[in-house]
Parts: C-alpha cells; structure tokens; sequence
C-alpha cells in the first residue's frame, strides 16, 4: 500500500543500465547460485550425521519453504521490480518504519554472515596450507576487503566473478553425483547405518541449519536497477537458481548419507572430500578443500555486492542517512560498501579468540536468527500487495509460518543475540527520520 513516502529507487531500463554493466540473466542466475552454493553444503553433512533420517526431512522441509520464498520474491520483483529487495516490499505493504525494521533485518544478516562466511573460506584454505589457521579472524577480514574492492569496482566486474567461481564450485559437487549414481548402477553395498528416533524438534533443528545454505534466494533482487529488464529477469533466475540448488543439494547430501558410515561422516573435517578421496586417492581431500575455498569466496563475493547495495536503498528512501545513497561514476555505493566492511571488520576482529568451528557457528547462527524477521515480513508484503496473484499470497502465508518455525529451531542465545542487533537500528531510524543525518 502506498503511502506517498519516499520510496527505492525504480529499476532503470534496459537501455538505461546497459551502459552501467548491468546483470543479464546469467549473471543474476550466478549471483542466486553462488550466494546459495558456499561453504554450508561442505560443512552441514558432518553437522547433520547425528540426527539420521531427521536430517533428510529437514532438507526437504527446507527446500520446500525456500521454494515458497522464492516464489513470494519472485512475484513481487515482477510486480514492482525496485532496487532494495526485501527492503522495497516491506516498505511498500507497511510503511517506512516496518521496511526500515525488514531493511534493518537482512542488512545485519548480510553484513554479519559475511564474517562467518569469510571465516569459511580460510577454514577451507587451511586444509591446503595449516599455517592460516592461528590467524583466521585476520586473514577473513583481508578477504572480506577484497570482496570489497571487487565490488567497488563495479557490478559488472563482481558479476564475472560470481560466474567464474559458481563454474568452479559445482565441479566437486557434480563429481559426488555422479560417483553416487555410479555406484548404485554397479550395486555398491550400503553401510548399515544406526536407527535414529524422527522428532519435529529435531527435524525443525536440522532444516535451522540446512536454511542456512539457502541464505540468498532474494539476492537478484536487491541491485534490481542494475539487472536488465528485472521484472523478467529477476524472477527467473530466483526461482530457476534457488530450484537448481536445491536438487543439488538434496543429491549430494543423500549420497554422502546413504553411501558414507554416519558416525565416519559425523567425525569428518570434510566429509565430500572423503567421499571422493574413497575412489579417488588421498589426495583429494586438498584439492576438495580448493574447490571448498573458491565455493565460499563466490558466495562472499555475491553477499558482499549485497551489503552495500542494501544501505544504498534505505538511503534512497529516506530511512538511512542521504550520504550512503551517493554512487561511484561506476555506479557503486562506495560508502554503503566501506561502511559495511568496517562493520564485517569488528565483529569478526571481536571474537578473535574463538577458533574457526566456533567462530563461525556463533556468527553465522546469530546473523541467520538476525536475517529471520527481513524474511517474515516480506512474506507477509507478499500477501498484501499481491492481492490478484492467488498462488503469491499462498506462498506469502506458508513462507511466513516457515520462518517462524525455523525462528524456533534456531533457540534461545540465537534470538537474543539478533535482537540486540536489531535494536541498535532503533535510534538510527529515529535520527534520520528526524533530519539529523540526512545531509549528503
């Protein structure tokens, strides 16, 4: 519902972007996959090995929820294909101070998920070279600064990037199916695997943590302006990208599940580069643990071009200072980007002590708890504004109970350290609302 407030910026044309480096379809179908493939799909099959068939339910829960909101975004990017994403349509449907709340939101979640997915890439790279690993917090802040620059440099130039590493990523992902499929074909014996209780609590507790490898589906919306023809392209490589990922997902997973030990799977570093190594020599698990490296820096790379575009739009409606609303003449939110860098930068440095299992576990599930209201209020902008789209506001509604559902299984600690996050956007708001920092 429109309320005559200063809203997102509205997509610029084709013509209009074409000249800026602006997204085709590929390139927003890359930023989807590769913000969704990271690090998680490497990581979750030792996470989840305790929790046996629950974890195949949770998988699949998720895959389903992830799928509505796919739809929901994807729908509204057709029917008001502004730049801002989550932030646009939550403004639209409720107002300023409830899109500030789901701006707020999802940019805490990108930002501060940044630092654990920065933490994953040197997690990955100090298979290959041990020295890194006493140094994790620093060496994730420089890679943080480097997904940066690549940014500032331009969408185009992040968007090739993102193509080039989504190429890469899938090659070991690919290589776990197909052995797979060819063990089966060839009637490779299953291991026996340990019966395991099914439970709602620990399915919802498995589909809180598979979420987090779908962290991402909204993600061609948010440079709406910089992707060409978005209120075509964007809901295409939304619901294309976000389907993909999940059938690769649900592949590798039960393959590493059916044909791996669970107790093997759950005591390995990296269970993907066991299975590979089984058949294919020892000395897989480096190369895995490259190929690992390369999947999350994609991600950072697609989440980082996320955290600068996000302020860019609050900015541009009136809900975050005017100063954060000023391009580069490459058309990228500079101070947007050096602002949210500064941010990954003290959080990660804060909880220098930490080692990588748990620094990135307790950053990723405060940010994932943080990102969970950006979502349900964008379900429910679904069922408001969608108003003649009955299958949009179906999504809408089980998108909102998902994220609910999925709020409860991420617990307590989670939830309160979000909230405190979330919070601290309460007197921001009330500054700029009042003037105060709205000088350019």
């Amino acid at each position: 519902m429109e309320d005559g407030t200063n809203h997102a910026a509205p997509a610029r044309s084709s013509a209009a972007t074409a000249g800026r480096g602006a997204m085709g379809f590929r390139g927003a179908l890359a930023l989807v996959m590769g913000n969704l493939i990271g690090a998680g799909i490497y990581l979750l099959p030792a996470t989840l090995a305790p929790l046996g068939g629950n974890a195949t339910l949770g998988w699949i829960a998720t895959i389903m929820g992830a799928m509505c909101l796919a739809l929901v975004f994807a729908r509204l990017a057709a029917a008001r294909p502004r730049a801002g994403g989550p932030y646009a349509y939550a403004e639209a449907a409720f107002g300023p101070r409830i899109g500030f709340a789901a701006a707020w939101s999802y940019w805490t979640l990108v930002w501060a998920g940044n630092g654990a997915v920065a933490v994953a890439v040197v997690s990955a790279l100090s298979v290959a070279i041990p020295s890194l690993a006493p140094h994790a917090a620093l060496v994730a802040v420089a890679l943080v600064w480097l997904a940066v620059l690549v940014n500032i440099a331009g969408v185009g130039v992040a968007a090739r990037v993102q193509m080039v590493t989504m190429v890469l990523k899938l090659v070991p992902l690919a290589g776990v199916i197909l052995l797979a499929g060819w063990w089966v074909v060839s009637g490779h014996p299953l291991p026996a695997q340990p019966a395991v209780p099914i439970s709602a609590q620990a399915i919802a507790g498995a589909a809180a943590l598979t979420f987090w490898g779908f962290l991402g589906v909204e993600s061609a919306t948010v440079p709406a302006d910089k992707v060409d023809d978005p209120a075509r392209t964007v809901p295409r490589a939304t619901l294309i990208g976000t389907a993909a990922v999940g059938l690769i997902y649900l592949a590798v997973s039960g393959a590493i599940s059916a044909l791996m030990p669970r107790a093997a799977v759950a005591a390995s570093p990296s269970p993907i580069a066991d299975f590979l190594g089984g058949a294919l020599g020892a000395g897989m698990t480096q190369v895995v643990a490259l190929f690992a490296a390369i999947s999350a820096l994609g991600t950072l790379n697609g989440f980082v071009l996320l955290q600068g575009e996000m302020p860019r739009a609050m900015a541009a409606g009136g809900v975050f200072p005017r100063w954060f609303a000023r391009e580069s003449a490459s058309g990228t939110p500079v101070r947007a980007h050096l602002l949210a860098g500064g941010l990954v930068t003290i959080v990660t440095l804060a909880n220098y002590t930490r080692g990588m299992g748990d620094l990135f576990a307790f950053v990723a599930s405060v940010s994932l708890a943080a990102g969970m209201l950006a979502y349900f209020v964008n379900a429910l902008a679904a069922v408001r504004l969608l108003g003649g789209d009955a299958p949009g506001r179906l999504a809408g509604l089980v998108s909102a109970g998902f994220i609910a559902w999925l709020s409860y299984g991420l617990g307590w600690e989670a939830n309160g350290w979000a909230l405190v996050l979330l919070l601290a956007g309460v007197p921001v708001y009330a500054l700029v609302r009042r003037g105060g920092a709205s000088a350019r």
